[in-house]
């Protein structure tokens, strides 16, 4: 058997756990949940309440994210997009409030340190503020739990009214940009979760399972169970309630009606929203009204077969271009109100018994996949009643290993994961379908040709969100092209040793917090250090940023920065068939620079 604690934990001296929990539930004598507008509007102590209201009078909730890099600007979505529904006899439940990675340092770093484009909430005062605007129930669902500043940011979105705080699942996979310390990180959540436990109200933990490994698991009944794993750490050692949240990735009709009444089954709590498909959406508007169309028609009719307490959430058919203004999003709820109030005709005309074939095997592979994983813990000496090291080990290890030594499948040497999926997850058939529509765009001449370029691409993020990833490398694999991991919220320093290292052509990066150019700069510079200046980049994903303040049209929203990373040196792809056509149509300028790059180069740094 591996010595997994040697493995994992090493020598490493780890805080005292109870230590930890004890300075949580201390705090609640100061800080407790305050009022709110939502709050004072419905009479209720807490969204848990509220939720539990809305399942007996059977309505589907609805749930909108805001989160614009200004204060002012937010305030005046959280009023107007209420208001706007209002008058036209609709209504909003909660609000996702998209505040900026930067919130997730402490407080005394954040001045240092890279930001996005989300809010920034820079006191308690300012979270309050936000909250008293319309009587909705704020959900501070990112870079709160899970993060450096997790007790600090917790302590005053409890304070504003908030009793839904997340993002657990963000803790799993999500790194910031030059912040290594994941025990200081494991020590703050943990006293942000005894924090909320100590509340005389019910708080819900919520976990985004499409932030966490739901997007990186092949097998769904993985993805659930990390949502038992999660109720083992919160509800059972930690004595909180978990609530979790899906619906990024799952593409496929069956996988998201299936999943949600598997969790449903397994829950305690109402989950806290259901989030749009986005990975259905493309650059166009109109057609993404297919998407929307398709996955609220699901979600609505699940909450009206099973209902779990989940909020649905008609995503903006603009998401994939930009951050969706107060129109947007005002026209997506009024979408959805009619997509709802069709979707009651739908009822009858769902098999469910086939439905709760699927729900039942995705079930029973979590329980496995749990009880696997505790079993292995155990005998590989990892404390499984010890919060800290079970957080740390899941961390540390990651959704690979987890799924490869642990999962409920069985052994399969050719799947990526070495196991076949027990409900093969949507994230995967979706990037095969993606990846298919990408190269099947190619003629028969490009693939040849790009097959026999002898090319090795370094594939990396600037941030956490590992889809576009996850694409770039099945389309590569698929054309004979190499590929090196580059990492995910890759340093530019450790990218380009990365890159060096192996040996590799070009570098390919998605982006999508609003960084691209900034990162671009950064890795020049490392690149210029080290010899490598003639490097070529492509760039994908969200190409923006905030303006600077300076600027005459600087109005807090983020903006396209494509030809300032062309006019820098990089290529920016909208998506990735623009990279396939730009490597097909500049052989020369390749194959002269990757024989340039492969050869001893004189360092104009001096270094």
């Amino acid at each position: 058997m591996i010595d997994l604690r040697s493995k994992v934990l090493g020598d490493q001296a780890l805080p005292d756990v109870s230590e930890l929990i004890q300075q949580g539930r201390e705090k609640a004598a100061y800080w407790t949940v305050g009022s709110c507008a939502f709050l004072e509007h419905y009479g209720v102590s807490s969204e848990f309440e509220y939720k539990e209201n809305s399942i007996l009078q059977g309505r589907v909730m609805r749930h909108a994210q805001i989160g614009y890099r200004s204060i002012q600007k937010t305030c005046t979505a959280y009023r107007e997009i209420f208001e706007h529904l209002q008058l036209q006899g609709c209504t909003v439940d909660r609000y996702g409030i998209c505040l900026d990675w930067s919130m997730g340092y402490p407080q005394d770093e954040r001045p240092t340190r890279p930001t996005g484009t989300g809010l920034i909430l820079d006191s308690c005062d300012s979270y309050a503020q936000l909250t008293a605007q319309a009587p909705v129930a704020p959900h501070f669902g990112d870079f709160v739990m899970g993060m450096p500043a997790a007790f600090d940011n917790t302590s005053a979105a409890l304070s504003a009214g908030a009793t839904s705080i997340g993002n657990l699942g963000q803790y799993f996979t999500f790194r910031l940009p030059g912040w290594d310390d994941d025990v200081a990180t494991t020590a703050e959540t943990i006293k942000a979760i005894a924090l909320c436990a100590a509340q005389p109200v019910p708080v819900l933990i919520h976990s985004n399972l499409d932030d966490g490994f739901a997007a990186l698991f092949t097998d769904l009944a993985c993805a659930l169970g990390a949502v038992l794993l999660e109720q083992h750490i919160v509800d059972g050692l930690l004595g909180a309630r978990s609530s979790h949240c899906y619906g990024h990735t799952y593409s496929e009709p069956l996988a998201r009606l299936a999943f949600q009444r598997a969790l449903a089954e397994v829950s305690k709590t109402p989950g806290t929203m259901v989030y749009g498909n986005t990975t259905l959406y493309g650059s166009e508007a109109t057609p993404n009204y297919a998407g929307l169309g398709s996955y609220l028609l699901i979600d609505a009719l699940a909450q009206m077969l099973r209902p779990s307490g989940h909020a649905v959430n008609p995503v903006p058919v603009t998401e994939a271009r930009r951050i969706p203004d107060i129109e947007e999003i005002v026209d997506a709820h009024l979408f959805a109100d009619r997509s709802i109030e069709r979707a009651r005709g739908f009822t009858s005309l769902i098999d469910i018994e086939h439905v709760d074939e699927a729900a039942a095997k995705i079930v029973s592979g979590a329980k496995q996949f749990k009880d696997n994983i505790l079993a292995g813990f155990e005998k590989g000496g990892i404390d499984i009643r010890n919060p800290l090291e079970m957080l740390l080990s899941i961390r540390r290890l990651g959704a690979r290993y987890l799924e490869r030594y642990f999962g409920p499948g069985k052994a399969d040497p050719g799947n990526p994961a070495g196991r076949k999926p027990v409900f093969l997850a949507s994230t995967i058939s979706e990037l095969e379908r993606q990846a298919s529509t990408c190269i099947d765009a190619l003629s028969d001449e490009q693939k040849y040709y790009l097959g026999n370029q002898d090319l090795k691409i370094c594939v990396a993020t600037t941030d956490v969100h590992e889809y576009g990833k996850l694409l770039l490398e099945n389309v590569f694999t698929r054309l004979g092209i190499s590929t090196v991991d580059g990492g995910v919220c890759t340093d530019p320093e450790d990218l380009v040793a990365r890159f060096q290292t192996e040996q590799a052509d070009i570098i390919a990066i998605s982006t999508y917090n609003g960084i691209a150019l900034d990162y671009l700069h950064n890795l020049q510079t490392e690149l210029l250090k080290t010899g490598l200046q003639n490097t070529r980049i492509y760039i994908g994903g969200k190409l923006n940023q905030i303006a600077d303040s300076d600027s005459p049209t600087h109005d807090d929203l983020p903006v396209d920065v494509s030809q300032q990373l062309l006019a820098a040196g990089a290529t920016p792809c909208p998506g990735i068939e623009d990279m396939l056509l730009d490597l097909c149509t500049a052989p020369s300028r390749i194959t002269v620079e990757s024989a340039h790059r492969h050869s001893p180069l004189e360092n104009p740094a001096g270094d």
